[in-house]
């Protein structure tokens, strides 16, 4: 389990695990969360559910940080985040995150929420 910081309007590309399923908990602020082709809305206290083979991303919705709790069974995807942890500050090159989702069993099969399906 890992807590994770989503800043403003941000969240991950779409994409999808191989090897784990995935729940998170919404801790602060306000989600949409994007699983296949079904769009879900997920406020503070919100769980959310996606098993392995799913695709899915999702976007903090709200003009301040989101904080939510990220669960993977079984482990493994913690080595995604510590080499992520390993780059510098800023952006992260497409290519570069797409090279280290590769290695952690994770396929990015489209673009973040931002990009899809705008607000």
């Amino acid at each position: 389990m890992i807590e994770v910081t989503v800043p403003p309007k941000e969240g991950p590309p779409l994409h999808v695990h191989a090897k784990e399923d995935e729940l998170w908990v919404v801790q602060k602020g306000n989600l949409r969360f994007k699983v296949d082709t079904e769009m879900l809305r997920a406020p503070v206290g919100s769980v959310v559910f996606v098993p392995r083979g799913t695709r899915h991303c999702f976007q903090n919705t709200g003009e301040e940080a989101a904080h939510i709790l990220v669960l993977f069974t079984p482990s493994g995807m913690e080595r995604f985040f510590e080499e992520l942890a390993r780059l510098p500050a800023g952006p992260v090159d497409p290519i570069t995150y797409r090279s280290i989702a590769h290695a952690s069993w994770m396929e990015v099969v489209g673009p973040p929420l931002a990009e899809s399906d705008p607000l």
